[in-house]
């Protein structure tokens, strides 16, 4: 029998995303070969935008998060990484220090950084911003940037930011890469949203630009094995009143995610995830004393799920589709390229003798690579690549299927984001 907070968030339906400006805009097809032959713009303007201001701003984010900051420069970003008691990540995302005592954060870290100040425990204020990010990434990502911003460029690097104007409007350009290529996000004020993003496709013609929609843009999060959370993780509920406050502030668009998948238990945590089954070890500092610390370091010490790549046999993913045109039940509908609404998947990886050893995630369809992948976590003993397990597919009660499937490596596809800009060709 499940947890209650799984049961309940099964009964939801999962409500379509807002965001990406579409669901498509030449085609997904088109859209996905974009990072590898040319470039993309992604909006990712539905993210929440908070400022953390004041003199212990820089204390609410190292007291929850497993982030080290004895090096963090004004204009440097940093991947923020908040844990429960239990080592399980509440949220992730990108944290700007914009000056000594003055922070921006995007997404769920916004909420769960703003609640913690709302505590009255720490000398600071939080305020929402209305702003745009605009993602530009691809091989033809850095040429397309320098025209657009009439600047070099090369002097950003990776996880650093400054300012930067587009189309008359002050922007920061933070150098990152979402798509395992080269890439730069731009920072904006909402009201000079229109101007800038005409100015990117206008400039982005020469360059191969495609505008990203909501049906693909999460293929470059699981090529690239970025887990992204209410799709690649369920994140933890956090503390007593958090959830209750957040839907009280931020609660913009009514989403609702829901669980899906075969995985079956009745302990919460075996449905979460922590920092280390994320492939996010290396970013966990033990040089300070933040939430989830005691739990980590037993993780660490002993890790029993790894993060990787399946690759799902094609001709039992052929049989799924092929099941909707007999007689039977068909089994579960698997929606590619990915699926259209606010689902967080949850499936049993077995192993040949039928024992679980991981759970998969929410597939998704590579055009590139012409095969259905999900991002897993596995016991470590199965995370070499070549390694064959088999997904449950199915929910409980519902005719399931065992598709097969191979371990790859987590990211699947080559990343990219590093590179020297002064040795890219543009």
């Amino acid at each position: 029998m499940a947890h209650p907070f799984i049961d309940a968030h099964r009964r939801e339906h999962g409500t379509y995303h807002p965001g990406w400006g579409g669901p498509e805009f030449s085609s997904w097809q088109d859209e996905q070969l974009s990072w590898k032959t040319t470039c993309y713009v992604g909006d990712w303007s539905f993210l929440w935008d908070v400022v953390i201001e004041g003199p212990d701003a820089l204390k609410v984010f190292r007291d929850s998060s497993i982030n080290s900051f004895e090096k963090f420069a004004i204009g440097q970003a940093k991947h923020l990484v908040q844990c429960d008691d239990n080592g399980k990540v509440i949220c992730d995302g990108v944290l700007l220090r914009l000056a000594e005592d003055r922070f921006a954060t995007q997404g769920a870290t916004a909420h769960y950084s703003a609640w913690l100040v709302a505590q009255g425990s720490y000398e600071v204020t939080w305020r929402e911003q209305k702003t745009f990010q605009f993602q530009v990434s691809g091989p033809s990502a850095l040429a397309l940037s320098q025209k657009l911003t009439g600047e070099d460029l090369t002097d950003i690097k990776f996880m650093h930011f400054r300012d930067v104007t587009i189309a008359g409007s002050p922007v920061y350009a933070v150098r990152q890469g979402m798509a395992g290529e080269i890439g730069f996000e731009f920072h904006g004020r909402a009201e000079d949203a229109e101007q800038v993003m005409s100015a990117i496709l206008e400039t982005g013609e020469e360059f191969g630009i495609r505008r990203l929609g909501r049906r693909t843009a999460m293929i470059n999060h699981l090529e690239a094995s970025f887990p992204t959370g209410g799709w690649h993780y369920l994140k933890a509920p956090g503390p007593e009143g958090f959830q209750e406050w957040v839907g009280e502030h931020f609660d913009r668009y009514g989403l609702k995610t829901a669980v899906r998948g075969s995985f079956e238990s009745d302990d919460l945590n075996d449905y979460l995830q922590s920092p280390v089954s994320m492939g996010w070890g290396k970013s966990v500092k033990f040089d300070h004393e933040f939430t989830g610390r005691e739990a980590l370091e037993k993780e660490i010490a002993d890790p029993q799920r790894v993060r990787v790549t399946l690759e799902f046999n094609s001709e039992d993913v052929v049989d799924v589709y092929a099941s909707l045109f007999g007689q039977d039940a068909p089994y579960a509908f698997l929606d590619i390229p990915q699926q259209q609404r606010w689902f967080t998947w949850a499936d049993a990886v077995q192993d040949e003798d039928g024992a679980v050893v991981g759970t998969s995630t929410t597939p998704g369809y590579s055009y590139y690579f012409r095969k259905v992948l999900a991002l897993a976590y596995v016991h470590p003993r199965y995370a070499e690549a070549g390694t064959g397990v088999k997904v449950l597919w199915g929910e409980p009660g519902t005719r399931q299927k065992l598709i097969r499937a191979t371990v790859a490596p987590a990211p699947y596809k080559q990343d990219n984001r590093r590179s020297e800009l002064g040795q890219v060709a543009v």
